[in-house]
């Protein structure tokens, strides 16, 4: 956890630290339990194959899922991508894809793909609160429709789409339903027997496991292409040795996660209240984005006037925050995400997202707001000043 000479991180929709007690799991793996999970023949093998079995149950039993549905991947962006071109391609006859305009770029890159190779994909765009109508995604239903994908919860938002109500819709129109569910696995309930999903795409690294480590639920009777050969590994699925400590990491996070979530929503909730409340309460001309109900508990993404965005975010230099996806922070244009709920580009620019986690305290939030007023009042008044 950071220490106290460094900036307050509020930035857990990008990255969360590795729990100390994941670490604790993952080191033996490393070094004295060191075996291949596809050797069969000694004890080293053994050992990690059990240990790769074990950390299966605990993924599945996070989300509902049976041992056998779960395909370990590199990451969310990785399930993404086999998840939709293993469907495409699995399904010669049906070229249609409808996806939200909203998505992370993961799917949203991976829909340009598609295209190029002959898929028509519809991209929806949401309400102004980010959240997606039932109604628009029936709109957009064709008979040649294969798939749709709509993110659980939004990155830079944290809106939460109606997952259950458009995967009833898929399963009555015989389509298949995918969600990049990476932002809500281990923050909130999420289970595939009570929701219709076939496919759904988590990391480890946004619920306090490693990095490079992830998942794709892989719902009985669902066709994918592989999209990398050499071994035929996880069912044929995905091709490629084992990353035991990884995959180890995985497992402990979710069990973690399964054990520390009701506390969890219900702490982070009052703080992202509070510091929600104490920028919105105090600072003129500041404005929530996405909708206030319908959403992560710990994400909130709020939106200053009369200042600039880059001069913004460069002032906050006591608190770790993002305007942006991680994955996109290097583009200095306005966040598409925004954008496309309509929020000018000014605004787009000034917009900060605030997500809290498992080691935010109390007094980290008191010391962020009361940085961020001060930060804020100063760009004002230095800005009020230059145009007398």
């Amino acid at each position: 956890m950071p220490s106290s000479n460094r900036p307050i991180y509020l930035d857990y929709n990008a990255t969360t630290p590795v729990d100390p007690l994941v670490l604790e799991a993952m080191l033996p793996w490393f070094t004295e339990q060191f075996g291949n999970a596809a050797s069969r023949t000694h004890l080293y093998g053994w050992e990690a194959a059990d240990a790769v079995a074990d950390a299966r149950k605990q993924v599945a039993r996070l989300v509902g899922a049976s041992e056998k549905e779960i395909v370990f991947t590199s990451g969310a962006t990785e399930s993404n991508n086999l998840a939709l071109k293993g469907a495409f391609e699995a399904s010669p006859s049906r070229r249609h894809i409808i996806t939200v305009a909203t998505e992370h770029k993961a799917i949203l890159d991976t829909c340009q793909h598609l295209e190029a190779l002959g898929a028509e994909v519809t991209y929806l765009t949401p309400a102004r609160d980010g959240l997606l109508s039932l109604q628009q995604v029936q709109d957009a239903i064709r008979p040649d429709t294969l798939l749709v994908s709509v993110m659980y919860a939004n990155n830079e938002i944290g809106v939460i789409q109606p997952i259950t109500e458009i995967g009833q819709l898929c399963r009555e129109n015989g389509i298949l339903f995918h969600t990049d569910a990476t932002q809500a696995v281990g923050k909130i309930p999420v289970h595939v027997v009570d929701t219709p999903i076939d496919l759904l795409s988590l990391s480890a690294h946004k619920l306090y496991g490693p990095k490079g480590i992830g998942a794709l639920y892989v719902r009985k009777g669902v066709k994918l292409t592989a999209q990398q050969d050499g071994g035929r590994h996880e069912r044929g699925h995905r091709s490629g040795t084992l990353n035991v400590p990884g995959i180890v990491g995985l497992g402990k996070a979710c069990q973690l996660a399964a054990i520390n979530m009701q506390e969890e929503q219900s702490r982070l909730g009052r703080l992202r209240d509070m510091l929600e409340q104490g920028i919105l309460g105090t600072l003129a001309d500041t404005h929530l984005n996405g909708n206030s109900h319908n959403r992560l508990p710990q994400t909130t993404n709020i939106s200053f006037g009369q200042v600039d965005g880059e001069e913004l975010l460069m002032a906050f230099n006591r608190i770790a925050v993002s305007n942006g996806s991680a994955c996109t922070s290097a583009n200095v244009e306005p966040s598409f995400v925004l954008k496309a709920l309509g929020v000018p580009d000014d605004l787009a620019h000034a917009s900060i997202r605030f997500s809290l986690g498992r080691f935010t305290t109390e007094e980290d939030i008191e010391a962020a707001l009361q940085h961020v007023q001060k930060v804020v009042a100063r760009l004002r008044q230095r800005n009020s000043v230059g145009l007398v």
